[in-house]
């Protein structure tokens, strides 16, 4: 599959499975990805579900090869900012916090609408863990998966081309009821 050949991405701050499951669906469709991980472990999973397509690297790397990227992936704007200087024009960034601000995804879409920069979010929720006894299932009854999360995250990224500024929660409905 060719879906992001050509594409470069940076996936970064992520500590669930919803960053390798991003960097995945990008190496599977062709992109180049730069994915951090923070302990030594981590980064050989990672490398050895990513392969050749996907460099890892210890968040603290200083992330060299950044530059250039199409796609950026962050758990948090302070995370994405020191970044933005090596997103290409045209490009998009998606926030991965399980309840970004919406007000600070739209306030960094303005600054970076001048660049044809589009910034969204996903809003996961009820993702992978099992739920406390006091906590119920989401009214679709089940836990999500980080791999749902990263088909919305990639949608925002790839398809949305006319959206930005939009916070998209993947809750299972929790967030509705």
């Amino acid at each position: 599959m060719t879906r992001y050949a050509g594409r470069r991405a940076v996936v970064v701050g992520q500590d669930t499975g919803i960053g390798l499951a991003i960097a995945k669906r990008l190496v599977e469709g062709g992109a180049q990805v730069l994915l951090t991980a923070r302990t030594a472990e981590e980064r050989a999973h990672a490398g050895a579900e990513l392969g050749s397509a996907a460099r890892v690297v210890e968040t603290a790397d200083g992330l060299a090869g950044a530059e250039g990227a199409d796609l950026l992936f962050a758990d948090a704007v302070a995370t994405a900012r020191p970044l933005l200087p090596h997103l290409r024009d045209g490009g998009a960034v998606v926030l991965t916090a399980p309840a970004p601000p919406s007000a600070a995804v739209r306030a960094l879409a303005a600054e970076l609408v001048s660049r044809s920069i589009r910034v969204n979010a996903v809003a996961p929720g009820c993702i992978g863990a099992a739920p406390s006894d006091t906590a119920p299932l989401p009214p679709l009854g089940r836990l999500g998966s980080a791999e749902e999360v990263a088909r919305a995250a990639l949608f925002l990224a790839t398809e949305a081309t006319f959206t930005t500024g939009a916070q998209l929660p993947v809750d299972g409905g929790i967030g509705h009821s």
